[in-house]
């Protein structure tokens, strides 16, 4: 075969004897597909364009170091989570309107709050509100100095009221038997709406319609006095609604709502295929219905700090007497060898939690997020045989176990987590008040030296050390948790100068352009 002048031969490839591929031949030189290549070496490539040209770029893994540049601040942005969007990933269902906080189907399909997901969906706002332009923000309703421009019905009715249990003026509306109170928007892209709201009848509603508009198509999003966390009703034309439930409606609800996000999580129940642009998306017009009450109506590009705060709440609510935030779904480890039992605490989930509460402490000087933070520590001191977090390796080394399986099964990017807890406590609580903080991050800075070489493959890190405790085959990191391997280490490398932290994860950098470690 000829191609460009050049000669090639069809030629067959024997792989380790079991079975053949078509190959290449030019002169003395064999090509092989890059399609058996990339599955069987896990490699990745693709074909671009350089300067007018086509090249092909290969790499060894498809993940980033965020390598700092300067010392960890427990007040600062949280690693490199200001990259993240815990609320558009595919295992999150929706945020929940009652709690404000993500609703998780990674192990359970119906749903469930996954601490470990909440306190990232907090850590991610609170870094993004650090990292991004400040917001663009307009109230539409106070109740008080700005008032909108509702359009009501006949036999409807608006008023302005002052408010006893929040000592301020509310709207007060009522849409009777008409069609509803509605507010028309200027034309614009924001989509975070805030608001408070509660219903003084049942069957009260608060509905956005969002507008495609390269589509014309109308999409509604309701807020309904419901238990059911989110339901799609979809119609006989083709359109179809989301819902999210607010409970009994009868309290006061404060909400901060993305939009697209609310309406890409109904778009996926709903079984449509197509995306939804976001930058396509623009409010047109809000319906309220039924009796009830409605302040502090804002639109704005973002409201990072509304959703941080929406998770520290909520793990200030539910944590227990015991100091841990209880995961409330069975966890299989190592295909059944180490189930753990619904019920059962996190030291990644008690760390990242602990971090999200000291800087909600920090930012706002409330002194319950700083006793939740606190009692966080609690599950540190005690056996994860005994319902805590702490195991020992070989029976020397403490370690703070991410899933406290027994036997243990030394998860290293969790533990990591729960260090960072550890130190953001001692650096922003006051140091009459720390407990055992440092006695505990002394003691897991102490282990991860001792044990970090057992989690080098020599191309590569394993997650955990299963195959040590289970006897069952290395847990290869994919290379997003590799990655994360290097970043942790670089960031405890800010706070530590101890030199095995920078030498392993230069090493572990080396890995993901193909290194390897030598062989004898």
């Amino acid at each position: 075969m000829e191609s460009r002048g050049k000669l090639y031969e069809e030629l067959l490839c024997s792989i380790n004897g079991m079975y053949h591929i078509s190959c290449r031949k030019e002169g003395r030189e064999v090509f092989i597909p890059f399609s058996f290549l990339e599955k069987y070496y896990e490699v990745y490539g693709k074909l671009t364009k350089n300067r007018g040209h086509e090249q092909f770029e290969w790499s060894h893994s498809y993940s980033k170091v965020f390598k700092p540049t300067t010392r960890y601040n427990s007040s600062g942005m949280f690693m490199y989570f200001s990259n993240y969007n815990v609320e558009v990933r595919d295992r999150v269902k929706c945020i929940s309107a009652t709690e404000g906080v993500p609703v998780s189907t990674q192990w359970e399909a119906s749903g469930y709050y996954y601490p470990v997901q909440v306190a990232q969906y907090g850590l991610s706002h609170y870094s993004k509100n650090l990292s991004d332009r400040p917001p663009k923000r307009k109230v539409l309703e106070d109740g008080n100095l700005v008032t909108a421009k509702w359009q009501v019905p006949k036999g409807a009715s608006v008023k302005r009221n002052y408010d006893y249990e929040k000592f301020t003026h509310v709207l007060e509306f009522n849409s009777h038997d008409s069609p509803g109170i509605s507010l028309k928007l200027k034309q614009g892209i924001d989509l975070v709406l805030s608001f408070d709201l509660r219903f003084l009848s049942m069957n009260g509603s608060l509905t956005i319609f969002l507008e495609d508009r390269d589509r014309s198509t109308i999409f509604p999003v309701s807020f309904v006095c419901s238990p059911v966390l989110i339901h799609v009703l979809n119609s006989s034309a083709g359109s179809y609604s989301t819902n999210y439930g607010l409970g009994s409606c009868q309290n006061w609800n404060q909400l901060t709502r993305d939009l697209h996000v609310d309406l890409v999580k109904g778009h996926v129940l709903s079984g449509r295929g197509k995306k939804l642009s976001k930058t396509k998306l623009r409010i047109h017009h809000l319906l309220i219905k039924g009796h009830g009450q409605l302040d502090n109506l804002t639109l704005a590009s973002s409201n990072h700090m509304g959703m941080f705060y929406s998770s520290a709440d909520w793990l200030v609510r539910h944590q227990d007497s015991s100091g841990g935030w209880p995961i409330g779904v069975k966890r299989k480890i190592a295909s059944g060898k180490a189930d753990l039992d619904p019920g059962w605490y996190s030291a990644m989930g008690q760390g990242q939690a602990m971090s999200l509460l000291i800087r909600a402490y920090y930012r706002s000087g409330k002194s319950h997020y700083l006793e939740a933070a606190l009692k966080g520590m609690k599950p540190f001191s005690k056996s994860s045989t005994e319902g805590g977090v702490r195991a020992y390796f070989m029976n020397q080394y403490p370690w703070y176990e991410e899933y406290p399986t027994v036997p243990p099964s030394f998860v290293l990017n969790g533990f990591i987590y729960s260090l960072i807890g550890l130190y953001d406590v001692l650096s922003l609580a006051p140091h009459d008040q720390v407990g055992d903080a440092q006695l505990l991050f002394d003691q897991g800075m102490h282990s991860l030296k001792k044990l970090l070489p057992l989690f080098d493959t020599g191309s590569g890190t394993v997650y955990d050390l299963r195959h040590f405790t289970l006897g069952l085959a290395p847990n290869i990191a994919r290379w997003d948790y590799h990655s994360t391997h290097i970043n942790q280490l670089l960031l405890l490398s800010t706070i530590d100068s101890d030199p095995i932290l920078t030498t392993i994860a230069s090493r572990w950098i080396s890995y993901m352009s193909g290194k390897r470690a030598a062989h004898n």
